[in-house]
């Protein structure tokens, strides 16, 4: 099967990457993520991807601390989990470059728009850390805001449920899954499939977004060949 999607966004939440530890890194569900991105750029797919750092920090549970340095604190979060994406991509030969929204020279390339798109033309896996660089944006703003700026066709966000749900689906048993979804449904019905400034975003560069299960990390080879996996979320 070919592919339907050439050049994506994959937003990788820090819990992902945490496993059933909750906590940190879990390194062997890093290595199956790691393994079906390879086989998507096997397949011809150019991958760029926006981690998050919830597996290390939550800027807004922080209590009294104050959020812009709460949020900068998870920006550093995020730069770890590039690193250890990047790691474990380049152990199983996926040529791959990190770039931060913040400069840090030493440990990574700054973000720069051109140099993230020749990478991908080049056939390399860019992972973007620090969300956008400024806080009291979120990592899925950040996605967005990537995904249009590197003209992805589509925004993957991976998570542990399947799709999205009318409610919650590990409270309601009753909870129905959407196969698929306006940005307007989203929006008016406040689901909780991203923050509604990223879905504003996505909504007007015509970005769709689809809601899978990272769980079974082979889901991410299926969705760039087309097949129905989780939830899509378009325009009309």
């Amino acid at each position: 099967m070919g592919l339907k999607y050439q050049r994506i966004l994959l937003k990788l939440s820090g819990e992902a990457l945490a496993g059933e530890k909750k906590f940190g890194l879990d390194y062997d569900v890093v290595q199956r993520i790691c393994e079906s991105i390879k086989q998507c750029v096997s397949l011809g797919a150019e991958v760029a991807i926006v981690v998050g750092g919830g597996n290390f920090w939550r800027g807004r549970s922080s209590g009294k601390m104050d959020r812009t340095r709460a949020d900068h604190m998870g920006m550093l979060g995020t730069v770890i989990n590039a690193l250890a994406l990047a790691d474990a991509l380049e152990q199983l030969e996926v040529p791959v470059r990190v770039q931060t929204a913040i400069a840090m020279q030493q440990v990574a390339e700054p973000y720069v728009r051109g140099r993230a798109v020749r990478h991908l033309e080049k056939g390399r896996v860019v992972v973007f850390g620090c969300g956008t660089g400024n806080p009291f944006f979120s990592t899925d703003t950040a996605s967005a805001l990537r995904a249009a700026e590197i003209g992805a066709q589509i925004m993957m966000k991976a998570t542990m449920v399947d799709g999205v749900y009318d409610k919650d689906p590990h409270r309601y048993p009753d909870a129905v899954r959407y196969d698929t979804l306006t940005f307007t449904e989203v929006l008016n019905k406040e689901l909780a499939v991203m923050d509604m400034t990223a879905a504003s975003m996505c909504k007007d560069n015509h970005i769709p977004v689809l809601v899978f299960d990272i769980g079974d990390p082979d889901n991410l080879v299926r969705a760039v060949q087309g097949e129905q996996v989780g939830t899509l979320v378009t325009e009309a």
